[in-house]
């Protein structure tokens, strides 16, 4: 049994040195693997998601996390940029990840391209203030996701109420998540469309067109 136990904490400590997640006190830190997986997850879980919604009679439900239309960065970008200026650890895009589902699953809303860059922001910098012992203030974060600091005050407080502040992971939740993004290259399927998210530029400049569409739901 203690073998076991040994093996398996082997094996989960690969997967995360694998995603990128036990790397640490460089100065520029590179992209983590578990960036790209998440993006691959989320493309493919939007896609099927508007494929769904325009197949069938299901009417996706309007939340303060849509957008009146679909932005313009892909989200592998989004997610390059937030770690990029936020300086969070990459751990938090897994724990952003299993926030997501789990406001998802509570809620019943559809993941669009007209709600998952919101969601993402929102979803990343809470994970931020959990885990994180230090992190940006909401300002901050709404200049690096492309919306106002109103709305990510809003967005992040619907958020927490959708989660019922339950914001705990389990180590056995947490290393459960990293094992399926890490099969995330084994189930991955091309996309045939770019999903796109957020039109942020490079430039910090708020006068340019860098923020993102106006919701349709308060």
């Amino acid at each position: 049994m203690g073998t076991l136990a040994l093996e398996t904490e082997s094996v989960i400590s690969d997967i995360f040195r694998s995603l990128g997640l036990k790397e640490s006190g460089k100065e520029n830190p590179e992209i983590p693997r578990v960036l790209w997986l998440l993006s691959s997850l989320l493309e493919r879980s939007v896609q099927k998601n508007e494929i769904l919604l325009e197949n069938s009679q299901i009417k996706d439900v309007l939340t303060i996390f849509h957008g009146s239309r679909a932005p313009s960065l892909g989200i592998q970008q989004y997610l390059d940029r937030i770690f990029k200026y936020s300086c969070c650890s990459p751990s938090c895009f897994v724990l952003a990840h299993i926030y997501l589902e789990r406001f998802i699953q509570r809620k019943k809303v559809h993941l669009t391209s007209l709600n998952v860059h919101r969601l993402v922001i929102t979803s990343v910098m809470v994970a931020a203030k959990f885990i994180d012992d230090a992190y940006f203030n909401n300002t901050y974060y709404a200049r690096v996701g492309g919306v106002s600091t109103q709305e990510l005050n809003r967005l992040e407080m619907k958020f927490l109420f959708g989660l019922d502040f339950r914001l705990h992971v389990s180590v056995e939740a947490f290393g459960k998540c990293c094992s399926q993004l890490e099969k995330e290259v084994a189930l991955g399927i091309p996309i045939e469309r770019p999903i796109l998210a957020c039109r942020i530029r490079e430039s910090w400049s708020n006068t340019d067109d860098s923020s993102c569409a106006s919701t349709t739901a308060t």
